[in-house]
């Protein structure tokens, strides 16, 4: 699958719209190539890079959503919860609140990663709904993925 923003490309910076020193809406997300027996697709976006790059001590989750229509061929930027696809369920991110929770480094330059997966079931209502539980609940139905990476650094 590929997993592309009209923001920033691959391996490219995300605008700073997209952080907390912006707007901290979530860009425009698009994919293509989704395989056939899709049931539902994932999104996962994490820092692997925290709290700081140059000594990365743990991975910090900014967005969790599942259960997206296979129909589905994108995110606008700036999606809310009520104007997700139907269906679609949104996990807790690490600070822990459901939603869109856009880079802000605390030190150095960090990677973003995008991870879209095409899921061959539509995953039960997790509770928590956290990566760790989604990961695990996707085991075994993964068809595909797409991986999207973004930098930043905080200007200021």
């Amino acid at each position: 699958m590929e997993l592309s923003s009209s923001a920033f490309a691959h391996n490219a910076d995300i605008p700073s719209l997209y952080t907390c020193e912006g707007r901290d809406q979530s860009p425009p997300l698009a994919w293509s190539g989704v395989p056939a027996g899709t049931q539902s697709l994932a999104l996962i976006v994490d820092d692997p890079d925290a709290p700081d790059p140059a000594v990365p001590m743990m991975t910090w989750v900014h967005w969790v959503l599942y259960n997206m229509p296979p129909a589905t061929t994108g995110l606008p930027a700036g999606v809310s919860h009520a104007s997700l696809p139907p269906g679609t369920r949104e996990g807790l991110n690490d600070w822990q609140r459901e939603g869109y929770g856009g880079p802000c480094p605390p030190i150095g330059r960090h990677r973003y990663v995008h991870k879209l997966v095409a899921l061959d079931i539509v995953l039960p209502v997790l509770k928590p709904a956290t990566k760790a539980a989604l990961e695990k609940a996707m085991q075994e139905h993964i068809l595909a993925r797409g991986e999207l990476v973004g930098y930043y650094k905080k200007k200021k």
